[in-house]
């Protein structure tokens, strides 16, 4: 995977309309049905957005018991998205690395879940 180019220029207002929070991971399986090496996890985001599953394809540099108490970062207003038999109701956020894998995005520190990116 390459870099793209950067896309169109966009206002604050649209900037705002893309809610990402943090939230924590409590439960991450395996996710032997999806077509590239995934796990499914259910990211916590505090009392007023709760508990939300995800699927990730993260397995390179993390494994199931290194992902459990991790703080990430997630788009939560996108709609569901049907994966196999899987309903994924976040997106949990990613760079990738020079061979193309996904790295998470994270607070540099502990910080309170449910807080919003701006």
């Amino acid at each position: 995977m390459t870099a793209d180019a950067p896309t169109e220029t966009i206002g604050f207002d649209d900037f705002l309309k893309v809610d990402v929070r943090v939230g924590r991971i409590v439960d991450a399986e395996p996710f032997p049905e999806a077509r590239r090496p995934a796990y499914k996890l259910t990211v916590d985001f505090g009392p007023e957005i709760g508990r939300r599953r995800t699927s990730a394809q993260i397995t390179k540099y993390y494994g199931l018991d290194d992902l459990v108490g991790r703080q990430v970062l997630a788009v939560v207003n996108f709609p569901k998205k049907q994966i196999g038999k899987f309903m994924s109701e976040v997106l949990v956020l990613g760079v990738p690395d020079g061979e193309g894998e996904v790295v998470l995005i994270a607070p540099e520190r502990e910080v309170p879940i449910g807080g919003r990116l701006y």
